[in-house]
């Protein structure tokens, strides 16, 4: 059966493809980051080339960061548009006792949910001075400030205040990965309990912070992922039995129970080659929303009220439990003292507490045993059983079948939360701690950053999370009858294969997606609506002849894996019809030249002859056709598939739908503001701390003796009645200055000090600089003097050569037909050896026979070494002079840097005389090799004629053929440069013996 369809790919999506392309490899580019969000925690690992999986840390050097922050109010009152300082993590748990209003921990509970909802109202009931509120277009939590913004300034949404927490640990991130780097995108882990909306509300928490959500992954699978880096699980083609384990995670907010199967499988590879690659699976999830270390702390805390109001000195001051619990000053102090009592109570039998005028001046102290708060515990331990039974009910399994249940989570240590484990699972043979129990989720999340971004390469594990919640979708047929199907169930897995769902609606729908959360309550995630679905029912219905009964309407869903959102794949109308006649060979010929079949009117006139003509020859054929017709007419025909793709709109429901595009950026606008004031304010407090620091410099300085025999009396009185103003105005009226304000004070310093330190420097630098230069000048010299002497005695030789030459050739010329050799003093094997006499010096010899080296230079070469010679031996001389007539207090005329740069110059122009000479040293042996190659094939070419004229009668050569080797230039070279270093060291040890003598004078 064949398949029509009528959508190709338009322009528009081609470019955008290519735009996506392009994209993916800017973020190739780019690091990643993985966050485990806490509820009272936030950690985060880096991965980037060069720094794989390393965590980030604070500030202060710590491996994760309070889930907090905090306004600082200012001393004065708020201004309107003005900012105040923001603090994170336990700096901003440290100000909750004074500014508790103002102090916002562990937002992860309340993210998402209505203003109404009973977390909400657990979480304001546990934080008094928090003014919480309905967000007046989402109707989430959000916040008002206490004293650190005006009354007009709009309530925080818990969204905003989280993304400025991650803002910070972006902050961190991109102080670990270096500077010019940047951190744009994170996978970050969540629970299996949050809904679409709060997994929505967390998303724009990280729009807000300038991140790009690659992904979401639910704690345990994290925690999964982490365990699976490091192990070979069995592999089910070989017929072993899967792994089962539950991650058993108790963290501060809550506690969760996630069954995980974790097997290998063998698949194909490139080639003809398979390779193994791990499966980590989530099969079920259970968990308590409200159990978890923040539960147990508020058990102590409620016991630390119940005793402190029962306290005698507190029932003398009249002290009500109402009073107590409705002022936040007090509550922070117990809260924070609380977590600390139940750490201690882990490790040991009994601890206790004090408080210095813990409520109206009240002093109180609190003593606690392991027992008394096991027995306050006692229905919370009941509840740690829950999680695990809901998760082992989801996936289908029982205790039997688990191979361990690993523990991850704070709280997890707690005694009584392992002992009522131990009672789940019949004994602790199954527990396990074989991960990092703060950081196993956090490792687990960057490595899913680093499998997801294309610049890495990591072992290859493939995961599948589960939906945690059933799904479905509500419509109503085109008779207006409502229509309800289940799509997914709550172990249904995000990124499978789509699923096709049929409709019959021939006309234009709305279809409501929704998720199925505590309780049965179906609310609704996305609305689809189709655009264009009557239009096409109409469009096959006329044009492709089918039969609106037989119209299906066909739509494609599926889960994403990024964040468990419904998505559509497709959305088409098909019907079967059948398919249309095709002409044969022949007849397609005939027509397209012309010769097929005709209007009827046009073989009228010949048809009655035609007909005579035939009548006895078509009788066999007409049986023939007859048979022939009816046996096609028998066939059945060929059916085909006609396929239109519907248009249609996918649009997010709920809260965080309400809020539309320019609301968003009006709160990325706010917190751009946020940032940009903080920055002024930084920079202020560096300006702020400069001018302090400088206040305490100048007591050193004025007492330095270098500074005082530089500088006079008055400059050293007014420098310190301006420090004295500067020290009493920083304290005093400085205290609300701007940074201009600062920085104007400490120029106002500066410029009486620095002239001094600059004599100073000047005075201590200016000899030894001053020397080098002077030597360098005389170094210079030297040299050109030199090379200049070289050239006089090379032309000079040259000259007297080249007249004995031409002497010689005009003798020669009388008696040109003579070969005789050349004369000499001896012509034995051992003629003209003598025992006694000392041989001559080799190079000597060459020199009296060939002359002297040829210079490397011309006196053109020289000439711009020899002008700044000059000139600067003439600057030298006056600014000395000049310098001579000043004292220790007046600025220098002959400074360091004037010196510096005539040296400069000075060695630059050496530099380029010696390449110069390099560079003409080079020309010499290329023209020396040129001519020995001439002369050799010379010599080849005549070397059988006796009576040639390439030699004189005497067998002399002639002189205007001598040259010199490169062997004996270069062993030339290698003399001079010995005798210009003997020059230096024989000076520099002149000058060594001489340096006592200045130390006796001096």
């Amino acid at each position: 059966m064949a398949r029509v369809s009528t959508l190709s790919p338009s322009p528009l999506r081609i470019f955008l493809s290519a735009i996506f392309l392009f994209s993916a490899h800017v973020f190739a580019v780019s690091a990643v980051l993985g966050v485990d969000l806490g509820t009272e925690y936030i950690k985060a690992t880096l991965v980037k080339p060069g720094i794989p999986l390393e965590i980030v840390l604070t500030k202060d050097s710590r491996r994760k960061e309070t889930s907090a922050v905090a306004f600082k109010p200012s001393s004065n009152r708020p201004q309107k548009g003005a900012y105040p300082e923001r603090v994170y993590g336990s700096d901003a748990m440290a100000i909750a006792p004074r500014f508790p209003g103002d102090v916002y921990p562990n937002l992860k509970a309340i993210l998402g949910l209505p203003a109404g909802s009973a977390e909400v109202r657990e979480y304001a009931e546990r934080h008094p001075a928090l003014r919480l509120e309905a967000h007046k277009t989402k109707g989430t939590a959000a916040f008002k400030s206490a004293a650190a913004f005006t009354e007009e300034e709009e309530a925080w949404l818990v969204e905003e205040l989280l993304a400025m927490e991650l803002q910070s640990i972006r902050a961190n991130a991109e102080l670990l990965a270096g500077p010019s780097s940047s951190v744009r995108s994170v996978v970050i882990t969540v629970p299996p309990f949050y809904t679409v909306e709060e997994k929505r509300a967390l998303e724009l928490s990280a729009e807000l912070a300038g991140l790009k959500v690659l992904s979401l992954i639910s704690d345990g699978l994290a925690v999964g992922l982490n365990y699976a880096t490091t192990r070979q699980f069995p592999n089910v083609n070989k017929g072993e039995k899967a792994e089962n384990h539950i991650i058993f995670d108790m963290g501060a907010g809550s506690t969760k129970a996630t069954v995980l199967q974790m097997q290998s499988r063998t698949v194909k590879d490139v080639g003809k080659f398979n390779k193994t690659v791990q499966e980590v699976t989530v099969l079920g999830s259970g968990w308590d929303r409200t159990l978890g270390g923040d539960a147990l702390n508020y058990l102590i805390v409620d016991d630390m009220i119940r005793q402190f109001v029962e306290s005698p000195k507190a029932q003398k001051a009249g002290v009500t439990l109402e009073a107590v619990k409705s002022d936040g000053r007090t509550i922070a102090k117990l809260t924070k003292e609380a977590e600390r009592l139940r750490h201690v109570l882990s490790a040991n039998q009994n601890t206790q507490a004090s408080f210095e005028g813990l409520y109206d001046d009240v002093d109180f102290k609190y003593k606690i045993t392991r027992a008394e708060f096991e027995e306050m515990a006692a229905t919370h331990a009941q509840r740690v059983s829950v999680a695990v039974n809901n998760a082992l009910s989801m996936a289908g399994l029982q205790i039997k079948d688990l191979d361990s249940v690993i523990l991850h989570g704070g709280a997890s240590r707690t005694p009584f939360v392992q002992k009522e484990l131990e009672n789940v699972l019949g004994g602790a043979d199954k527990i396990r701690t074989n991960v990092n129990s703060d950081e196993a989720a956090v490792f687990g999340a960057g490595f899913r950053a680093a499998e997801l971004s294309p610049s890495f390469r990591v072992k290859e594990i493939k995961t599948a999370d589960g939906a945690s919640y059933p799904a479905g979708m509500r419509w109503n047929n085109d008779e207006g009858k409502p229509k309800h199907q289940r799509l997914w169930t709550a172990t249904s897995h995000l990124g499978a294969p789509a699923k096709e769902v049929t409709f019959n609606n021939v006309q234009d729908l709305s279809v409501n997606f929704y998720q199925l959360v505590m309780d049965g309550v179906e609310v609704d995630t996305k609305v689809f609506t189709t655009k264009n679905l009557t239009a096409s029912v109409e469009e096959l219905v006329e044009k492709h002849k089918c039969e609106k009964a037989d119209i299906k309407f066909k739509v494609g869903v599926r889960l994403l894996t990024e964040n468990g959102e419904v998505d559509v794949t497709k959305a088409a109308v098909e019907c079967e019809t059948d398919e249309p006649e095709k002409a044969g060979i022949v007849d397609g010929v005939k027509n397209l030249f012309g010769f097929g079949k005709k209007d009827k009117t046009e073989g009228e006139e010949n048809s009655a002859s035609a007909s005579t003509e035939s009548s006895t020859s078509t009788s066999s054929t007409t049986e023939t056709s007859s048979s022939a017709s009816a046996s096609a007419s028998a066939e059945p025909k060929k059916k085909q598939l006609v396929q239109i793709n519907v248009d249609f709109t996918l649009t997010p429901t709920g809260p965080a739908s309400l809020l539309p595009k320019a609301s968003i950026q009006s709160l990325k606008d706010r917190l751009k503001s946020f940032a940009a004031s903080d920055r002024t304010r930084q920079l202020r407090e560096e300006a702020l701390n400069q001018l302090e620091a400088y206040t305490y410099k100048i007591s050193d300085i004025l007492d330095r003796e270098s500074f005082i025999a530089h500088s006079t009396a008055a400059e050293r009185d007014t420098l310190q009645q301006k420090k004295d103003d500067a020290s009493d105005w920083l304290y005093g009226d400085g205290a609300d200055a701007t940074r201009e304000d600062f920085k104007a004070k400490l120029k106002e310093l500066q410029n009486i000090v620095d002239p001094v330190l600059k004599r100073a420097e000047e005075a201590e630098k200016r000899p030894e600089i001053l020397k080098g230069l002077q030597d360098a000048l005389d170094n210079t010299k030297t040299f050109v003097k030199d090379i200049r002497e070289k050239i006089a005695a090379y032309d000079a030789f040259h000259a007297s050569a080249s007249a004995s030459a031409s002497a010689s050739s005009s003798i020669a010329s009388s008696s040109s037909s003579s070969t005789t050799a050349p004369a000499s003093s001896a012509t034995g094997d051992f003629d003209g050896l003598e025992d006694d006499a000392t041989p001559e010096d080799p190079m000597k010899v060459l020199e009296k026979d060939l002359g002297p080296v040829p210079p490397l230079y011309s006196l053109e070469d020289l000439k711009e070494s020899e002008d700044l010679y000059t000139s600067i031996s003439t600057w030298l001389e006056l600014k000395v002079a000049e310098q001579e007539k000043l004292g220790p207090t007046d600025d220098p005329v002959l400074t360091v840097k004037d010196l510096v740069e005539r040296r400069e110059k000075l060695d630059k122009a050496g530099m380029a005389l010696a390449m110069k000479g390099v560079k003409n040293f080079e020309k010499t042996q290329a023209k020396a090799k040129a001519n020995g190659k001439a002369k050799a094939s010379g010599s080849k070419a005549s070397g059988g004629k006796k009576n040639g004229k390439a030699t004189k009668a005497d067998g002399e050569k002639p002189a205007k053929e001598t040259t010199v080797s490169d062997d004996e230039i270069e062993e030339m070279l290698r003399k001079v440069m010995a005798e210009e270093k003997a020059k230096e060291e024989a000076k520099a040890q002149k000058e060594s013996k001489e340096e006592p003598i200045k130390h006796e004078e001096l």
